[in-house]
């Protein structure tokens, strides 16, 4: 079985790894059919890891993907072999303080495919095949291929990012940084009734994605900083701001854009950051940052199955698995990509 591993910085190998054995009690054997590459991926890929959490010994990349149902364990009864499933990488314990709690995403002894964040490593999802617990799969509508399959995890954290702001029905919306997460956000935004969304980047090229996914304006925030100036008359005129980028200089101008009692919602992944606190107090606004997921997954893929959402756009480039340090090489160029995906089926 071959697998998607890094070991260090610039360090991608494809492996073979052990094969998958059968499934036990309630566990379903997957063959995965598509990979997408996230910017945690990226950050392993070419820094060995974010912040503090590093790399300390090889790791099966990716938690975005789908597969083909191989074989079921005994006790499997809500999926059949053949099926196209979406796999959810997220398994909270259940048992601590924040689970109890009804906040899954926070559980403190989380197990997050792809994630170094605990030691040993949870090994991700980029192999040809593995075991995975039957309720952590979520079968998808027919007629939806295995790349759209695989959108479900990045879109499952951009509805629990618009459940955060609260009702946006018939308001005004601004999207700051439009990679992946902020076109899935605006694709969110529209289905829970904004009535005008603004995405903002400060390069063109994935605005033309975002145009595609539903935003009603894009603007180009250049060198000058000045192509949100409009926002800001007043005390600012936009009614919610989603960071995508966790870009200081962006968060900025997010705030000075929001009217009073606006709300920001964090969800891109910044460094620390000087905050403009006396704007935020002045003009009554609501901060909250917005993490991972929880039921949004499900909710994903039934919107994805459906056909309500058409992520399609989003895809811009899917490569073979023997390909896959080529892809990871240009999934990092936002002047020529959006989603990269890995194709683990192989070619007739």
């Amino acid at each position: 079985m071959r697998a998607v591993v890094a070991h260090a910085a610039h360090d991608l190998r494809l492996e073979e790894r052990p094969a998958a054995v059968e499934p036990g009690e309630g566990e379903v054997l997957v063959r995965v059919a598509a990979g997408g590459i996230c910017g945690s991926d990226l950050h392993y890929y070419h820094n060995g890891g974010f912040g503090t959490v590093r790399l300390r010994e090889p790791m099966i990349l990716g938690h975005e993907a789908s597969g083909t149902v191989a074989a079921l364990g005994r006790g499997v009864t809500n999926l059949s072999v053949g099926d196209l499933v979406a796999i959810n990488p997220s398994l909270p314990c259940g048992q601590c303080e924040e689970c109890q709690r009804g906040f899954r995403n926070h559980c403190n002894d989380m197990l997050f495919r792809g994630s170094a964040m605990r030691f040993p490593h949870a090994q991700g999802l980029f192999r040809e095949a593995l075991i995975v617990p039957a309720y952590l799969l979520y079968p998808v509508g027919p007629g939806v291929n295995a790349g759209l399959a695989a959108l479900a995890e990045p879109f499952a954290v951009c509805l629990h990012a618009v459940k955060q702001a609260g009702s946006l029905l018939g308001k005004k919306i601004l999207v700051s940084g439009c990679g992946p997460i902020g076109c899935l956000t605006i694709a969110a935004a529209r289905l829970a009734g904004a009535q005008h969304i603004v995405a903002c980047d400060v390069m063109a090229e994935p605005l033309k994605v975002a145009d595609r996914i539903g935003a009603h304006e894009i603007v180009v925030n250049g060198a000058d900083a000045t192509g949100l100036d409009r926002y800001k008359a007043g005390k600012g005129t936009i009614d919610v701001a989603f960071d995508c980028s966790g870009h200081p200089a962006a968060v900025a101008t997010a705030i000075e854009c929001l009217r009073p009692r606006g709300t920001l919602i964090a969800v891109g992944l910044g460094g620390a950051m000087t905050f403009p606190l006396p704007s935020v107090v002045a003009k009554e606004l609501v901060v909250a940052g917005s993490f991972r997921f929880d039921a949004e997954f499900g909710e994903a893929v039934g919107l994805i199955s459906s056909r309500r959402v058409d992520l399609f756009p989003l895809i811009s480039h899917t490569y073979p698995l023997d390909r896959a340090v080529e892809a990871f090489d240009i999934a990092g160029d936002r002047s020529r990509t959006m989603k990269v995906q890995l194709s683990f089926e192989k070619s007739a």
